[in-house]
């Protein structure tokens, strides 16, 4: 299951991705998103790679620690499917031998005291804040928008959101 997938020749490296609500949730609807550290501008959900014999939801939590500082995190609700997407010519070099993402989603509630520190050991973003859903598209990298409308549809729908 951790293999990357191939679809039309093409391989999918295999990723989790977070939408963090604030723990005001379910009272005040805000989302996490924050600006990459290796990329000017481009912000985003936290997400990782799924490490080999890791479940999806384990590489949640291990990610979410290494990327925001905290895995104190309720899971509120998962996507069905997984969802691809391929990476821009600019990303794709420094993903190799990956063509793109196939991702599974998780919508999750930060739990009251948990505390935000992007000081990893390797920090991924500069800067976070948390925004309404009418603002998220304001913020997030081009190439994501597809997916996480998607996605952000999919739970509004079921209505998370």
């Amino acid at each position: 299951m951790n293999d990357a997938k191939e679809r039309n020749g093409k391989r999918y490296r295999p990723n989790v991705a977070a939408i963090v609500l604030s723990s005001k949730y379910p009272e005040k609807v805000e989302f996490f998103i924050a600006s990459r550290s290796d990329v000017k501008d481009a912000w985003q959900f936290p997400q990782g790679g799924i490490d080999e014999g890791e479940s999806p939801r384990e590489a949640l939590l291990r990610e979410l620690k290494e990327e925001i500082g905290t895995d104190q995190v309720e899971i509120i609700a998962e996507y069905p499917e997984w969802v691809s997407y391929d990476f821009p010519e600019m990303i794709a070099k420094k993903m190799y031998p990956f063509d793109g993402q196939r991702q599974k989603y998780f919508l999750v509630r930060l739990k009251p005291g948990a505390k935000i520190d992007l000081d990893t050991e390797e920090p991924e973003f500069v800067q976070y804040t948390f925004v309404p859903f009418g603002k998220i598209f304001d913020y997030i990298t081009y190439f994501k928008r597809p997916i996480y409308k998607k996605v952000l549809d999919y739970f509004r729908k079921k209505g998370y959101l």
